[in-house]
């Protein structure tokens, strides 16, 4: 009885203890939980504090962000954790060694890929692609619970940090234009990122989406270097 009112009031804490920080999950550490109320360690300032950050900084939170999608998606335990409120103020950035963190696990829906593969409900191994709905609101994002807990491969991740984190399209306490605004002339002449970006929030391409993260993964993984 007490698993069932957690789920139904309240998942954080069973997504905190099932993919604990200290096996590699991006998300606080887990302290305990009273009601509805659950305790986590501290673990920085906001993402929104680095939002003018150096521009260097602001490349190597983006790649982590990106990184923070893709292990969500994918990875070795066959689960898809799907980020469903993405903003600003749900991730912080650890004052040592400036890791990403997620800090709002309320908001997470989990998908067991093995059980999607092994009841095969209908289009189950067609890869879903998310709806990009530009809106005049902060954090918009269009999902439907039912569509990412029956499809084996899903892109709902790097939509939500592409569009409310990334992008031109992200918007957050009166600003618009995503961590990555303003880049240097030389990048911004070039019009890779431009590009990736905006194919990673708004794909004009079938499965564009899904391309266009991976291309940026690598694309912010070489100017992390590059910077170093």
């Amino acid at each position: 009885m007490q698993l069932l009112m957690t789920l139904a009031f309240n998942p954080e804490p069973l997504v905190l203890q099932s993919f604990p920080s200290d096996e590699g999950w991006p998300f606080a550490k887990y302290l305990g939980a009273c009601g509805r109320m659950v305790a986590v360690n501290y673990v920085g300032e906001e993402l929104w504090s680095f939002y003018h950050a150096p521009w260097e900084k602001r490349v190597d939170l983006a790649k982590q962000l990106m990184d923070i999608a893709e292990q969500l998606t994918n990875n070795d335990f066959d689960f898809a954790l799907y980020l469903l409120d993405v903003s600003f103020d749900n991730f912080a950035v650890g004052p040592r060694d400036g890791k990403v963190i997620v800090v709002d696990a309320e908001n997470v829906v989990v998908a067991d890929k093995r059980l999607i593969k092994q009841n095969k409900p209908e289009n189950y191994d067609v890869w879903y692609e998310s709806k990009f709905e530009e809106c005049d609101k902060e954090a918009c994002l269009s999902f439907s619970k039912d569509m990412l807990c029956s499809r084996v491969t899903v892109d709902h991740n790097y939509y939500a940090i592409c569009q409310n984190l990334l992008s031109r399209y992200a918007t957050w306490r009166g600003s618009r234009g995503g961590l990555l605004h303003d880049p240097p002339a030389h990048i911004a002449k070039d019009g890779q990122l431009e590009a990736m970006l905006e194919e990673c929030a708004n794909p004009k391409k079938r499965y564009g989406r899904f391309a266009a993260a991976k291309e940026l993964r690598e694309y912010l993984t070489q100017l992390s270097g590059t910077a170093r």
